[in-house]
């Protein structure tokens, strides 16, 4: 593996890792906070934090992520045979899939329906309740992807040539 390969590899790591810590902390504490915040407080600061997330480092986390992961998957499938490329293809995919695309069809749009509620709306705590439960259990899902794909690069860090 060539030290430019080794370099995107190694930063893509580190970043899926990173991602999967913000999920992972999201899913292992924030959201269970939430959840036993009075009346709809956990909707109004999920609001909040959905509002404020969009900031230049953490979207050149996320989306850079992605992208280094997409050109590392294709570089894996083009150097198929050779020491490290199957874990290339496998973690790229991951994370791009797993881990990304989950944010992008399901996670996303949740938050968007969300900032539509009203916190002071009469069914909105109901709603609250179900977009908890359903964005939780989508985050797990990108959390483990996130922290797979790390180590699926690691592996390919160990095993190229």
């Amino acid at each position: 593996m060539s030290a430019p390969l080794q370099g995107v590899t190694l930063a893509s790591a580190l970043a899926c890792g990173l991602v999967a810590g913000v999920f992972f902390a999201f899913s292992t504490f924030v959201m269970r906070a939430f959840d036993q915040l009075p009346g709809t407080q956990g909707l109004s600061a999920m609001q909040q934090i959905n509002r404020t997330v969009i900031t230049p480092l953490f979207m050149l986390a996320l989306g850079g992520a992605a992208l280094a992961c997409l050109a590392l998957a294709v570089v894996g499938a083009v150097r198929w045979g050779k020491p490290g490329s199957p874990w290339l293809l496998a973690g790229g995919l991951t994370y791009v899939i797993g881990t990304f695309g989950v944010t992008g069809a399901f996670n996303v749009p949740l938050n968007d329906r969300l900032e539509r509620v009203d916190p002071r709306a009469a069914d909105a705590a109901a709603r609250w309740a179900s977009y908890s439960s359903e964005w939780t259990a989508w985050n797990h899902l990108r959390t483990v992807a996130g922290l797979v794909a790390a180590a699926l690069l690691t592996v390919a860090l160990i095993s190229g040539d």
